[in-house]
């Protein structure tokens, strides 16, 4: 049971506000969730159980029955298919790889794995144990428990999406993310769209679990938590995330080496490939919209996968005159869009309309059709959520 102080405020507050509305509060409570006080919002269906002297005795949200379903069913499994989706970044490996870590650590036999093409970014290549893993055609058919990491829909497991439908029918899938359009495909959901990554609820998940970190699990979990909060410069960055730093840089990581290797380091074929992207960039002043395109042509001419332009959005989404940042990338399936915002247009939800998904201020999704036909409607939708915000 987690026993939350309350100040002597809070405990004022909660007394009116039990006083007026039948002994049970509308509005948020202070409540311990992983790390830090954070705002939960109770309402009358809440039923919290509080004390008279103030303090909140029991505090379950959604969020926590499910994560308390998926230790139930991770504990209990002696066998783990973990799987992550189709070219993973750093919050998706991290977070798989430090369930998988730790899973091994304790005993469980664990296969993991994500989509082909089965290969990572250069930036990920010394994540601890990615050499253990598998390929999709190795990946168990009919797992018994399946976990899936950052995945916010079936179809972004391509062709592991299989074994996942039969998970879901015949044993158990466990759908771990923190994407707020998550599709909620697993028998349990644990999904958190206040974590600032996938990575912060794997280690709710372990805490629970009473599986206590090592050095690789703690190396996995902080490139999950770097890379989605942008090295600690997104508005996700909460006090709570730099609590979390804390605990995981304890294990004596090697925190600069890994940071210029995430977003520091590039081959200079990929420099050169970069620089024709932003000279191809077009700014629309009016709608505050940047945007370029890395086409297949650049990408053999230079000889830089697909994998090495992920992290190109970074430049383009800074520019000043620039509330909404387009990176379009050609691959053979169409293109990959990834979007950015500042701050004013949700491209989650313009992701979402568009057959993707992500989060307010980064998403993403895919469009087969020619470039400039491409750009037009994501410009048109972008107009569209500045028109709404405006009305």
């Amino acid at each position: 049971m987690t026993i939350t102080t309350m100040t002597t405020i809070e405990r004022r507050k909660t007394s009116k506000a039990r006083r007026s509305n039948g002994g049970v509060p509308d509005g948020p409570l202070p409540a311990l969730c992983g790390y830090g006080k954070l705002s939960v919002p109770v309402t009358s269906g809440s039923d919290p159980l509080l004390g008279s002297n103030g303090l909140i005795l029991s505090l379950q949200t959604p969020a926590d029955s499910e994560r308390a379903r998926a230790v139930a069913v991770i504990g209990a499994a002696p066998r783990l298919s973990l799987a992550c989706h189709i070219t993973p970044d750093g919050d998706a490996l991290g977070s798989m790889m430090a369930l998988h870590h730790l899973a091994r650590a304790y005993g469980r036999d664990v296969v993991s794995s994500w989509p082909d093409p089965f290969v990572v970014a250069s930036t990920y290549r010394s994540l601890p144990g990615l050499d253990q893993c598998v390929p999709a055609s190795d990946f168990p058919p009919t797992p018994e428990v399946m976990v899936t990491f950052d995945c916010a829909a079936l179809g972004r497991l391509a062709e592991l999406a299989s074994p996942a439908s039969w998970a879901a029918k015949h044993s158990e899938l466990v759908v771990v993310d923190h994407h707020v359009t998550n599709d909620r495909f697993g028998t349990v959901n644990v999904i958190d769209a206040r974590a600032a990554a996938t990575a912060v609820v794997v280690r709710s998940i372990a805490r629970d679990l009473g599986w206590e970190l090592n050095r690789d699990a703690a190396t996995c979990l902080y490139v999950g938590l770097v890379a989605d909060t942008g090295r600690f410069q997104y508005s996700s960055t909460t006090s709570s995330v730099f609590a979390l730093a804390e605990e995981l840089a304890s294990f004596d990581l090697p925190i600069a080496a890994l940071s210029r290797q995430l977003f520091s380091e590039h081959r200079f074929a990929y420099l050169q490939l970069a620089s024709v992207a932003l000279a191809r960039a077009e700014l629309d002043s009016d709608l505050r919209f940047v945007h370029t395109a890395v086409l297949l042509e650049d990408q053999r001419t230079y000889d830089v996968t697909y994998d090495e332009v992920e992290g190109l959005i970074e430049w383009v989404r800074s520019t000043a005159e620039a509330e909404v940042a387009c990176v379009l990338k050609e691959t053979e399936d169409g293109f990959r869009v990834s979007l950015r915002s500042i701050d004013a247009v949700d491209v989650g939800s313009i992701a979402h309309a568009l057959g993707g998904g992500g989060h307010r201020l980064a998403a993403g999704f895919t469009m087969r059709m020619p470039l400039e036909e491409a750009v037009r409607i994501v410009k048109q939708h972008v107009a569209e959520a500045i028109a709404a915000r405006q009305e």
